[in-house]
């Protein structure tokens, strides 16, 4: 048999262990948690840059004016940094279609609901797209640039209303 006092002695260690796992678990958890934050604020800002830039891609007199402009040593440059994507820009026209047509019929949806609030997984179905999260994701892609381009607003989380 266990003396009384050692098994008390056990409960005691244990719980001061688990007490210092608690926390260290505590800060770990905020820690986490502010390193989300600080992820998913770059992940918008980067959503936000990203269909500024596609706006700007896709805009057919930004260019004609870049191609028509003389050369500088600053626009070559900029050239060789942005040329790649310039290429992939060109291979994926077909696709860049798709963007700008998925693009007026959300905004379509949006003239017709009026001043309502809507989710990305409503305007899908009201276009007749898939409800997988990729289509879902690609509607959800597509509002997010139409919010950077003050088209489209964010009324709540998840939630979009006509600009």
């Amino acid at each position: 048999m266990v003396p009384a006092s050692r098994s008390t002695r056990d409960i005691e260690v244990t719980a001061e262990s688990l007490q210092a796992d608690l926390s260290r678990l505590e800060l770990q958890r905020r820690a986490l948690e502010r390193e989300l934050a600080a992820v998913v604020a770059h992940l918008d800002t980067v959503q936000r840059a990203l269909g500024a830039l596609e706006v700007v891609m896709a805009s057919p007199a930004a260019a004609t004016a870049s191609e028509a402009a003389p050369e500088t040593a600053g626009s070559a440059a900029r050239r060789r940094v942005t040329g790649p994507a310039r290429a992939a820009t060109r291979r994926r026209a077909g696709t860049e279609r798709t963007y700008g047509r998925l693009t007026e019929q959300i905004l379509e949806y949006f003239a017709q609901v009026g001043d309502a609030d809507v989710r990305a997984r409503d305007v899908a179905v009201a276009l007749g797209r898939a409800t997988d999260s990729g289509s879902i994701n690609a509607v959800r892609s597509t509002l997010d640039r139409l919010v950077g381009t003050s088209r489209v607003r964010r009324s709540g989380r998840g939630l979009y209303r006509a600009g």
